[in-house]
C-alpha cells in the first residue's frame, strides 16, 4: 500500500519542490523523475503476473458521497504505469539543450501532470479516475499554451474545448451508473456488477467512447491533434503522444469494456470503423505532409486507430497487440518527435524539402534515427513488429476484410516514413544542412536508450506479454460472462 501511495505522490512532491528551485529546476526534476522510475522497476520486480490486483489501496475519502481513494495495480495498469515512469525522465532528459523561460514552472508542470497520469492509470473509484483524468490535462494545456509556438493559444484552446467536452460527456456517465449503484459508491467493481439494460449500456458506451476517442484520438474526434502537436514545445508533444493518448486507450480497455458489454456488442463495430477510417484517412494525409512534425502527428493517428481496432476485435490477440503496441508506440513516437526536435533546434525548420544531407555531418543520428524509423514501420525485430502483428492478427480474426484494409497502415506507413527520412537524413548536404553537427551530450543518453528499448522489446517481447497475460484473459472472460449474462 505505501509502495503504491509513494509512486503517485512522489511526482505530487517532486512537482512542488521544483516549482521553488529557480534555475536549478531540470536537475530536480530529473532527480525525482528517476527516483519515481526506480520506485517503479521495484513495484515491477515485486508484481506477480497474474489476474489480481495487487498493492492495493482503499481509504475513505469522501465518505457521505461513497468516494474512496482506491487505487491498485493488475498486469494491465502496470504496463503503463511503466510507459510513464519510463518516459517522463526521457523526456526531461531531452529538454537539457534548450533554455525554458521560467524553467521552474515547466518542469513542475511535467511532474504534476505525471501524478495525474498515474492515477488514471491506477484508480479503481470511477471519481478518482475523473480527478486523475482532469488534473493530467491542466498542466499540459499550460506546457503548450505557455511555452508553444505561433498561434498557440487559438489551437490550444481548440484542445482545451475538445478534452472538457468529452470529460463532461464521461462524467455524466459516471454519475448515471452511481445513480444505479444501489451501494451508492464509485467503486469500479460496484459498476462491473450493474445490471443494465442494451439501452442503458448504449448511451453509457457514448458518453465514454467520445471521452476516450477525442484522447486517443480516433477519426473524427482527431482534428484538434496535428495542430496540438506541431505547436507544443517538444517535451508536450512528447507528453502528449508519448504517454497522455494512452489515457484514452487504458479507458476504454479498464472501464469502457468491462461496464457496458453490450453497449460495446452493439456499437463496436462502428467504432472499428472508425478506427479504420482514420488509419486510411491519416496515412494518405501524412504522404502530402511538408513539415515532418505534422507527418509524425498523422502517422500517430493511424497506429493508435489500428489500436483501437485491435481492442474492438475482442480477442486475446487484438488486446495483447493493444498493451505490447501502448508501449512501442510511446518509446517510438518520443524517439521521432527528439530528433526532430534534434533538427529544429540547429536548423529551425522542420520543412521536408529544406532539409537533406544530414547524414553526412551527423552519421550517430542518421543510425539511430533509423532505427527509431524501422521500429515504427514495424520492422521484425523491432518492438513495433510483434504489437502490429499481434494487432492485426486480432483484427483478422474479426473480420478478413477489415484486416486487410487495417493492414493498409504498415505498406503507407513504411512509405511516407522512409520517404520522409530519405529526404531529410540522406542526398547532398545543402547551404543549410552543411552546418549541422552530430548528437552529443544528452541527445546521446536519450537517443541510444531508446534505440535499445526498441532492439531488446522487438527480440525478446516475452517479458512484456507474459505481464499482461493473465489481466487481459481475465477481462476477457469477466465481459464475455456478463454479456451472456445480458443477453
Amino acid at each position: 500500500m505505501e509502495q503504491l501511495l509513494l509512486l503517485i505522490f512522489l511526482p505530487l512532491v517532486g512537482a512542488i519542490i521544483t516549482a521553488f528551485t529557480g534555475k536549478s529546476a531540470k536537475i530536480v526534476s530529473t532527480v525525482f523523475s528517476v527516483v519515481s522510475l526506480v520506485l517503479a522497476l521495484v513495484i515491477a520486480c515485486n508484481f506477480i503476473p497474474n489476474a489480481n490486483t495487487q498493492f492495493e489501496v482503499n481509504l475513505p475519502w469522501i465518505a457521505e458521497l461513497g468516494i474512496n481513494f482506491h487505487a491498485g495495480i493488475d498486469g494491465i495498469s502496470m504496463l503503463v504505469v511503466l510507459l510513464t515512469n519510463l518516459l517522463v525522465p526521457i523526456i526531461i532528459l531531452s529538454s537539457y539543450k534548450h533554455d525554458y523561460k521560467n524553467p521552474a514552472a515547466f518542469y513542475g508542470l511535467i511532474l504534476f501532470m505525471q501524478c495525474g497520469l498515474l492515477l488514471v492509470f491506477t484508480a479503481l473509484d470511477a471519481f478518482l479516475f475523473y480527478i486523475g483524468w482532469e488534473a493530467a490535462l491542466i498542466p499540459i494545456y499550460f506546457i503548450c499554451a505557455i511555452w508553444g509556438g505561433k498561434d498557440r493559444i487559438r489551437i490550444n484552446m481548440k484542445f482545451f474545448v475538445y478534452t472538457i467536452a468529452g470529460s463532461l460527456f464521461m462524467l455524466m456517465g459516471i454519475i448515471y451508473l452511481y445513480l444505479q449503484n444501489p451501494a451508492h459508491n464509485f467503486d469500479i467493481q460496484a459498476f462491473y456488477a450493474l445490471n443494465l439494460d442494451s439501452a442503458q449500456q448504449g448511451w453509457i458506451f457514448w458518453a465514454f467512447f467520445i471521452a476516450f476517442a477525442i484522447k486517443m484520438p480516433i477519426f473524427p474526434f482527431h482534428t484538434w491533434q496535428p495542430d496540438t502537436y506541431t505547436a507544443a514545445p517538444a517535451q508536450g508533444t512528447m507528453l502528449l503522444s508519448g504517454i497522455m493518448l494512452k489515457m484514452g486507450i487504458y479507458g476504454v480497455i479498464r472501464w469502457l469494456l468491462p461496464i457496458v458489454p453490450a453497449g460495446v456488442h452493439d456499437w463496436g463495430q462502428l467504432a472499428i470503423i472508425l478506427s479504420i477510417i482514420g488509419i486510411v484517412y491519416a496515412s494518405l494525409i501524412a504522404f502530402t505532409q511538408k513539415d515532418a512534425k505534422r507527418l509524425v502527428a498523422y502517422s500517430s493517428i493511424a497506429h493508435v486507430g489500428l489500436i483501437a481496432a485491435g481492442i474492438f476485435a475482442f480477442n486475446q490477440q487484438g488486446m495483447q497487440g493493444a498493451m505490447v503496441q501502448m508501449l512501442s508506440h510511446g518509446i517510438n513516437v518520443v524517439g521521432l518527435f527528439f530528433v526532430l526536435d534534434i533538427i529544429f533546434s540547429r536548423l529551425k525548420t522542420n520543412k521536408i524539402e529544406e532539409l537533406g544531407g544530414i547524414a553526412k555531418v551527423a552519421p550517430q543520428l542518421a543510425i539511430v534515427f533509423l532505427i527509431i524509423v524501422l521500429g515504427t514501420v514495424a520492422l521484425p525485430g523491432t518492438n513495433g513488429f510483434i504489437g502490429e502483428f499481434l494487432l492485426l492478427m486480432g483484427v483478422y480474426k474479426y473480420g478478413i476484410w477489415a484486416a486487410a484494409i487495417a493492414g493498409l497502415t504498415i505498406i503507407f506507413g513504411a512509405v511516407y516514413m522512409l520517404r520522409m527520412y530519405q529526404n531529410v537524413m540522406l542526398g547532398e548536404t545543402n547551404s543549410l544542412t552543411i552546418t549541422f553537427t552530430d548528437i552529443k551530450g544528452t541527445e546521446k543518453l536519450v537517443l541510444y536508450t531508446i534505440c535499445a528499448l526498441i532492439i531488446v522489446l522487438g527480440v525478446y517481447p516475452k517479458p512484456i506479454l507474459h505481464l499482461t497475460e493473465a489481466s487481459v484473459q481475465h477481462l476477457l472472460e469477466q465481459v464475455n460472462q456478463k454479456l451472456n449474462t445480458v443477453n
